[in-house]
């Protein structure tokens, strides 16, 4: 069953946080992950809102987790959070 890391975020510093996209997404990949959505148009009708909005589809929801605990991914915190306020859960599919 997929499951699926959504993210809201507002980056603070654009150059920081760009190193933390590619450390990200070098995990993401390791993992099997695969972009559904990344940044890009939205509209918000209830609760908080953040300007950037990730998907990203996992095999599995173990995969995810794998993901989000890898050390690639933990260096890519480093620089997450110096240049961004986010929200990020781990949802499995249906």
């Amino acid at each position: 069953m997929s499951a699926y890391w959504i993210a809201h975020v507002d980056v603070t510093d654009a150059e920081l946080y760009g190193e933390y996209a590619k450390l990200a997404g070098q995990a993401i990949t390791e993992h099997g992950g695969r972009f559904l959505a990344r940044g890009g148009k939205y509209q918000s009708f209830e609760g908080n809102s953040r300007p950037r909005n990730v998907i990203v589809e996992f095999p599995c929801f173990d995969d995810a987790l794998k993901c989000y605990n890898s050390d690639t991914y933990k260096r890519a915190l480093t620089f997450a959070g110096r240049s961004s306020d986010r929200d990020l859960l781990i949802v499995e599919g249906i």
